[in-house]
């Protein structure tokens, strides 16, 4: 079965075994942080991951808002950290996810100074989050080393650095008790079957992001129905 390696860290919050009318008729919200994996770039909205999950969790009877993205081609943890900054939001969240880092690999920016963003980010996440962690959802970087677009670059020093990256936002989730969706060794697939890629040849295609929102939309139901 494809993928049968892609984990899916959950942490059960304590609720009541039944639901009540009014959870069972409560509209949720979801904002998604990120960078250009998170608002889909080169497909359209349609098919990026948080499009996709409301879709699927719609569809399992969840009435859910359209997701709040913020997020933007090319932004670093910092730069992403700016946005935040500068964006009118809610105060908090039914729930969130976050899926940074893959920019500051590629500027050639060191892993410690990653991980202390990316912890200060996750913090704000799980406020926004209504200080549950268990309605937090980190997703791990992909691996653009693999797509036509990383042709003459050291193919393997990519993956080892997104390894790398990737081991410290898990440190940093684990830490946090928020869950941890690993993604990278899916996207490693591209390197042989490009319809999982965009028609720019370097970010994901919308069936790539649907094993994402499948993933995603699993781990959030499970929460809603613990």
């Amino acid at each position: 079965m494809r993928r049968k390696w892609l984990f899916l860290y959950i942490s059960f919050s304590i609720l009541p075994a039944t639901l009540s009318p009014s959870m069972l008729s409560h509209s949720y919200t979801y904002l998604a942080l990120g960078d250009s994996y998170t608002i889909g770039e080169g497909v359209p909205v349609a098919e990026n991951f948080p499009y996709q999950t409301i879709q699927l969790l719609r569809k399992s009877g969840h009435d859910f808002h359209a997701a709040e993205i913020v997020a933007k081609t090319g932004w670093t943890t910092d730069e992403l950290q700016k946005g935040i900054d500068t964006t009118l939001l809610k105060k908090q969240y039914d729930m969130v996810t976050l899926l940074i880092g893959v920019n500051n690999q590629y500027r050639g920016r060191s892993v410690q100074d990653y991980a202390g963003e990316f912890e200060s980010l996750l913090k704000q996440a799980i406020n926004y989050a209504g200080d549950n962690p268990a309605h937090v959802f980190v997703l791990s970087i992909p691996d653009w080393g693999v797509t036509p677009f990383a042709e003459g670059r050291d193919r393997q020093l990519i993956a080892d650095e997104i390894d790398q990256y990737n081991a410290a936002n898990k440190t940093v989730a684990e830490k946090y008790l928020v869950h941890y969706i690993d993604i990278t060794p899916g996207t490693r697939e591209a390197l042989h079957n490009r319809t999982l890629l965009a028609a720019d040849n370097l970010h994901p295609s919308g069936k790539e992001y649907s094993f994402w929102a499948r993933l995603l939309a699993a781990g959030i139901e499970a929460e809603l129905h613990p």
